[in-house]
C-alpha cells in the first residue's frame, strides 16, 4: 500500500537572498516532484545587499517527503523553514 500523501504549505525565510539563493534553489529543485506551486517576495523593496526574502511553497507528498524538504532547508544557517500540513 502506498504511503498517504498530504497537502502542506512551507514558509521559507531567507535572511540573505544573495548568499543563500543558490542553496535554496538547489534544494527546491531536488524536491521538485512534490512542489505544486511557489511564490517568492522581497519584503524590502529598497534593499540592494543582504536582503531578506520570503518564499511560500505548496507541496503534496508523504509526511516523510515534506519533513525531509523542510529539514534540509532549515538546516542552513540563515534559512528558516516552517511546515503546515493541511490534510489528515
Amino acid at each position: 500500500m502506498a504511503a498517504k500523501k498530504h497537502l502542506a504549505s512551507i514558509a521559507i525565510l531567507v535572511k540573505d537572498r544573495h548568499e543563500h539563493s543558490v542553496d535554496v534553489q538547489r534544494i527546491l529543485t531536488e524536491h521538485g516532484n512534490v512542489i505544486l506551486g511557489r511564490m517568492g517576495i522581497n519584503p524590502s523593496r529598497s534593499c540592494v545587499e543582504h536582503c531578506t526574502g520570503i518564499i511560500s511553497i505548496i507541496v503534496e507528498g508523504t509526511a516523510k517527503e515534506i519533513k525531509d524538504l523542510t529539514k534540509k532547508l532549515d538546516a542552513y544557517y540563515g534559512i528558516v523553514a516552517k511546515t503546515n500540513i493541511m490534510t489528515d
